[in-house]
């Protein structure tokens, strides 16, 4: 059965971490650490301006969230070096499982967008630096609604961007939040687990379904077409 799927973008099919080689030029060892704690600033800040309805784009909550991180970790970044992350930002690469599976879901006709609380630019330049914007129907930003994930408008906006019913509209993120948020407004859910240790939120709202690479994605929506 053909289905709308949209897809999560940081995180999910490209790798937020992919700054860490950049980051290790700067400031050695603790390149992975300034990493993970810039990535959950990003959420935080994002989150916030959600809750407070006082919108900055995601590039704004990133660059903000790399300055927090600088002065947290004394890092002493230089202008210039944090210029240098924000443009690494711009072309994160994708996981090694992404384009295998998006080409074998394009086959199979399912209609794909890329989802995101990132700017519409922001989103088609990475996916296109990435040699996979040709496989998406097209690209839904939170942009226009001037919020962020997991606020339940954006996941009404992309259902109907899509043109199918809630229950025919799949949502596949890495992010926990993400797959809750979808969920609770009535979309079909796929939680990417790449890792044993990430842990889902125990808010009594499961996923449709867990796969722990993107690899498995194609095999698992067609089994659950068969069941759903």
């Amino acid at each position: 059965m053909t289905k709308v799927i949209a897809f999560d973008i940081y995180g999910t099919l490209i790798d937020t971490h992919g700054v860490v080689t950049r980051l290790k030029e700067y400031i050695g060892n603790e390149a992975q650490t300034f990493s993970n704690k810039w990535r959950d600033k990003q959420l935080e800040y994002s989150f916030r301006r959600g809750l407070m309805r006082s919108y900055q784009h995601f590039g704004i909550c990133t660059s903000q969230a790399l300055d927090y991180t600088n002065q947290l970790l004394q890092t002493n970044l230089s202008d210039e070096q944090k210029a240098s992350l924000l443009a690494e930002y711009r072309i994160l690469p994708a996981f090694d499982d992404v384009i295998e599976s998006l080409t074998a879901l394009k086959t199979a006709g399912h209609k794909m967008y890329g989802f995101s609380n990132g700017t519409a630019d922001a989103v088609e330049g990475l996916l296109s630096n990435a040699g996979i914007r040709d496989l998406f129907d097209g690209v839904v930003s939170v942009d226009p609604m001037q919020t962020f994930k997991p606020n339940p408008d954006v996941y009404t906006h992309m259902v109907k961007t899509g043109g199918a019913s809630v229950k025919d509209t799949w949502l596949v993120s890495s992010n926990p939040f993400d797959v809750i948020g979808a969920a609770t407004v009535g979309m079909q859910t796929v939680w990417v687990q790449r890792s044993k240790s990430v842990v889902f939120d125990p808010w009594g709202v499961e996923p449709t379904t867990i796969v722990k690479s993107l690899i498995e994605l194609p095999d698992e929506l067609q089994n659950l077409g068969n069941s759903l």
